[in-house]
């Protein structure tokens, strides 16, 4: 089994920033795509950005030209740099890790994390 945990969210003004990181662990595993998703009081849950082993990306348009996602595959691990945060971005952040297990034969499956809370008020 895999397991996600994010850490990273807080409180910031309206024009801050903030870094979210997510890191992947269990036994042996790879990750194709990876991403963030969020889900803010009273809304569905919806799309931040999302990227693939080979670098490939994709940003809702709310987000685009302020978030930034990367990876580090050795580290199995993905971030989400939030610049320009305004209040609408407030939410609970979850990582969403599409996941190949190698046990006695290969299992892919969604995994996801526990959220982390990111809150932008004055």
């Amino acid at each position: 089994q895999v397991q996600l945990v994010e850490s990273g969210g807080g409180l910031v003004q309206p024009g801050g920033s903030l870094r979210l990181s997510c890191t992947a662990s269990g036994r042996r595993f790879s990750i194709n795509r990876m991403g963030w998703y969020r889900q803010a009081p009273g809304k569905q849950r919806e799309l931040v950005a999302t990227a693939t082993n080979d670098g490939s990306t994709n940003y809702a348009d709310s987000v685009k030209g302020r978030f930034t996602i990367s990876r580090d595959n050795a580290k199995n691990t993905v971030y989400l740099q939030m610049d320009s945060l305004k209040p609408e971005d407030t939410a609970i952040y979850y990582c969403l890790a599409d996941v190949l297990i190698f046990s006695s034969y290969t299992i892919r499956g969604d995994y996801w994390g526990q959220g982390t809370q990111v809150t932008v008020s004055f």
